[in-house]
């Protein structure tokens, strides 16, 4: 269906399996701000999306807390990062045929805004966000928990720790210092996600680049090229020295 006409807000709540009892909320929460801008008296769905970040995060650190008794702190932190990240939530938002319904200004309408993974992650959060405020912890808590099941399981193995710790751990024990992010492109384009383009480099020396709606993402990306030019050397049983 076209972004133009997006489809009624109530369909949504079949994919969700919760049923507002204020719908005004949900319509909020489908609201993008470029949609908000060009109408008077229409509220954009980023105060709703500020909330639902919180919530989620709590949902997800309460769930895995429960679920893994026998993960430590770090282990319950990065499985927390992971689900909660843009790309995650983007996903999420593709299960639930999200950008079918958002209601986006005539710019996002087109360059396909509906299937940005940025907008769409913000708008899972609103939708979290006018949830809670309609039913309260318990039906978002629901919801997430069928959402990362399969992170709930017992024996589920600790999420693998993020590109730029995985590379700062290697070149430290390698160098002894961090390795380093420059930033070499910005096409200043608000929303691209393409926009940041970053170089990192170990010793002075360019290991990966990566782009990025933002410099974090971009950064991450940087360092997962980098490490696989690490995991190379790992596998092959040279430092670092023999692997310029």
């Amino acid at each position: 269906m076209s972004e133009a006409t997006p489809r009624e807000a109530g369909e949504l709540e079949d994919h969700l399996g919760y049923r507002f009892r204020d719908r005004a909320l949900l319509e909020n929460a489908l609201q993008h701000s470029s949609y908000a801008n060009e109408r008077d008296d229409v509220a954009s769905n980023e105060r709703l999306e500020f909330l639902g970040d919180s919530i989620l995060g709590l949902a997800v650190a309460h769930a895995l807390y429960e679920a893994h008794p026998d993960w430590n702190e770090g282990d319950l932190t990065l499985a927390l990062q992971n689900l909660v990240d843009a790309k995650s939530l983007a996903k999420l938002a593709e299960r639930w045929e999200l950008g079918s319904y958002l209601r986006l200004g005539r710019t996002e309408q087109q360059s396909k805004g509906g299937q940005k993974p940025g907008i769409l992650a913000d708008a899972v959060e609103a939708v979290l966000g006018a949830i809670y405020l309609d039913g309260g912890l318990e039906p978002v808590a629901g919801l997430v928990r069928e959402v990362i099941r399969d992170r709930l399981e017992p024996g589920a193995a600790p999420t693998r720790r993020d590109p730029k710790t995985r590379l700062q751990e290697w070149v430290m024990a390698q160098t002894g210092n961090f390795p380093t992010y420059s930033c070499v492109g910005d096409s200043e384009v608000e929303g691209d996600e393409q926009r940041f383009t970053v170089e990192v480099h170990v010793e002075g020396e360019s290991w990966g680049e990566g782009v990025g709606r933002s410099k974090r993402l971009a950064e991450r990306a940087a360092a997962s090229a980098a490490l696989e030019r690490v995991d190379r050397a790992i596998a092959e049983g040279r430092d670092l020295e023999a692997s310029r």
